[in-house]
């Protein structure tokens, strides 16, 4: 009994997800997520997890900016002039579609971005017909447009796909690739990396 109860959470996350995933259940306090532990998440205790494992304390400190992405710890680290400044949770790419480690600079900016391979399908009038698809591999229903999930405080890494922007953390890797923050830490971490930003990404 309990393998399927923990089955079907595993299935209805993995059904909810996507790059930025703002499907209505997932601002719904009733959603609950499987955590790594076996644990059940609820929206509002992963809002607090996050925002105890996250902080800013860059006011004043100057010197070049430089990012760390840990995928284990599922954490972001912010530099400045070589000393730690801020730290925020993250929601990283899920299995099959993890977030490449490496050497990255940001390239691009863009505080309303919305994604070009992930989101909805719609009518004209703006009614969602089938949620979460991936474009290049979802079928459009006919007569159907193509709406990309909303990417706030979107700074893209290279010419990748990947960025760092705001988005729904559950407690575990979640997202296409991209790396998830909090909206607090992803409106900090945009205000303060300009374009040319260092961002490591380590396992």
């Amino acid at each position: 009994m309990r393998f399927t109860a923990h089955a079907a959470l595993l299935l209805a996350a993995a059904l909810l997800s996507s790059c930025a995933g703002y499907d209505r259940r997932l601002n719904d306090t009733r959603t609950s997520y499987l955590g790594t532990d076996g644990s059940i998440i609820s929206r509002s205790s992963q809002s607090t997890l996050a925002d105890k494992n996250s902080y800013w304390d860059g006011e004043g400190v100057t010197g070049s900016p430089f990012i760390v992405i840990d995928l284990s710890e599922q954490t972001a680290s912010f530099y400045r002039g070589g000393k730690l400044v801020g730290v925020s949770a993250i929601s990283s790419g899920r299995e099959g579609f993890g977030t490449p480690t490496g050497n990255y600079k940001i390239t691009q900016k863009k505080p309303d971005h919305v994604s070009n391979l992930y989101g909805n399908y719609v009518n004209a009038q703006g009614d969602v017909l089938v949620k979460n698809v991936g474009i290049k591999k979802d079928p459009k229903p006919p007569g159907a447009i193509f709406a990309g999930s909303p990417m706030p405080y979107f700074m893209r890494l290279n010419r990748t796909a990947v960025g760092l922007h705001q988005g729904f953390l559950p407690g575990v890797p979640d997202s296409h690739g991209c790396i998830r923050l909090p909206e607090r830490m992803a409106k900090v971490f945009f205000d303060n990396a300009p374009i040319g930003t260092p961002v490591r990404i380590i396992n």
